[in-house]
């Protein structure tokens, strides 16, 4: 079973009589639907519908929830909920246990499963002392990659793309009936026109691939020599591309070959999502 503490992770819990309709008002995710046991995806966006911070919320007590969110911006994210505090019932509070990430194999007690990734994963979030830690930040990268689970700082950067671009549209990270939240009616318009233009994708090779130097760097994936997208986490041959959709359909139609610093490369939409560039339903809605 393998496991890692994640050393960039730490835990924001949020407390108090108000805390699930404070955050119920505030985030992406329908707070009042996450069940006891589930580390549910969720954001705080932009006015404008951008991600501002990605992070997963869970249950932690009857009137408590816990934000596993990057450490480096823990303070910042203390702060902007600060701001929208006002009279409620409400505290945070930075945690200091350890974040584990596992996967495969029975979870240990206490674990929380990963909504990001489909069940027959297995993958698990403990907040505590944990089991045998046998696995590196390679292999976790090696799972998030091959599942298509995006995370800022390593594959995108914050205030630089909507839900829809990272999935959490397919992943239960937005509810889309629940109501009002900061920025809903720019991700419910884009839901319901269906004008999602970008999403994750599995991208593979022949050969290693580079390493994107930081988040956004245009290592382009060119499309018929128009840009399509970029690398972000990288494992080997695989990685994590956030890629315009319609462009890399384009090229899929006319045969051309998709490459990346002129490496010839395939890139394929996670299963889970039921999406497809073959079958013209990567920008498509639930309605």
């Amino acid at each position: 079973m393998p496991a890692l503490i994640l050393p960039d992770r730490t835990v924001i819990r949020v407390d108090g009589a108000d805390a699930q309709h404070f955050l119920q008002n505030l985030v992406t995710a329908n707070v009042e639907a996450i069940k006891p046991g589930e580390a549910q995806p969720a954001a705080l966006l932009t006015p404008q519908g951008k991600i501002l911070f990605d992070f997963l919320v869970s249950k932690a007590g009857e009137t408590a929830y816990d934000c596993d969110i990057r450490s480096d911006l823990a303070d910042d994210f203390i702060r902007r909920l600060t701001l929208y505090k006002l009279r409620a019932a409400v505290r945070f509070e930075a945690l200091g246990q350890p974040v584990i990430a596992g996967w495969d194999g029975e979870a240990p007690a206490g674990a929380l499963r990963d909504l990001r990734f489909p069940r027959e994963a297995n993958v698990w979030r403990l907040y505590d002392e944990g089991p045998a830690l046998d696995a590196d930040r390679a292999a976790w990268d090696a799972i998030r990659i091959k599942f298509g689970v995006a995370e800022s700082g390593a594959d995108f950067a914050l205030s630089d793309v909507f839900p829809h671009d990272i999935l959490m549209d397919r992943n239960g990270g937005v509810d889309f009936r629940k109501g009002c939240y900061v920025g809903q009616e720019v991700v419910s318009r884009m839901q319901h026109r269906g004008t999602a233009r970008r999403r994750v994708a599995v991208l593979t090779a022949a050969k290693d691939l580079p390493a994107a130097s930081d988040t956004g760097a245009e290592i382009g994936i060119l499309a018929g020599g128009k840009p399509a997208g970029s690398l972000g986490s990288v494992a080997g041959k695989a990685g994590l591309a956030i890629v315009r959709t319609d462009r890399v359909a384009d090229a899929l139609s006319q045969g051309l070959q998709l490459t990346l610093d002129g490496v010839p490369v395939t890139l394929t939409l996670p299963g889970w999502t039921g999406l497809s560039f073959n079958s013209g339903d990567a920008n498509a809605s639930d309605h």
